[in-house]
């Protein structure tokens, strides 16, 4: 199990520093065709955004090499700001304080212009141990999707998040990320 594992246990007391200038790039070779095509353009359309922003949960997963079973959805964080610059955009409306006992949001919408459907979320939270854990990223690296260019989290980061999530898809995706 991820979290009985010494870089399980690493991953879970610690994030990685910030990235900066230099951002490390990860190369994507084989990606189902549906999640290609999602990811391949998003580029443009969050090139409205003025912060930083990550692919989250089993999308990011995928980005990073490791096959996390069932990619439903893309989930995108973002900050308030750029949430409402891209739905306005792409003609979409905010659904505000939207979420459920688990999760949920400031800003939430779900976009269906795109083979998978891309689910925009700002000042998102999880609940874990009886209470919410505001979900900010502090790294952050590049994948190149022809000339797209896409942002996760770095893995020990996003394999932290996964076991906060507390459910049983992403503790499996935390366990098959701390493998590699």
């Amino acid at each position: 199990m991820l979290t009985n594992s010494r870089r399980g246990q690493e991953a879970m007391r610690r994030f990685p520093p910030s990235c900066d200038a230099t951002i490390p790039v990860i190369e994507m070779r084989h990606t189902p065709e549906p999640l290609a095509e999602t990811l391949s353009a998003l580029g443009p359309i969050l090139a409205p955004a003025r912060e930083p922003w990550w692919i989250i949960g089993s999308a990011a997963v995928a980005l990073h090499g490791v096959d996390p079973g069932t990619v439903a959805d893309i989930d995108i964080l973002l900050s308030p700001g750029d949430a409402a610059r891209v739905l306005a955009t792409l003609g979409l409306e905010a659904q505000r304080g939207s979420g459920s006992s688990r999760f949920c949001s400031e800003i939430f919408a779900v976009w269906h212009g795109l083979p998978l459907p891309v689910e925009f979320m700002a000042g998102f939270q999880y609940r874990s141990g009886g209470s919410w854990h505001t979900v900010r990223p502090t790294s952050r690296q590049k994948i190149m999707f022809g000339n797209s260019a896409i942002f996760v989290p770095a893995r020990d980061e996003l394999i932290a998040l996964l076991c906060g999530f507390c459910r049983p898809k992403d503790r499996m995706r935390a366990e098959r990320l701390a493998d590699i």
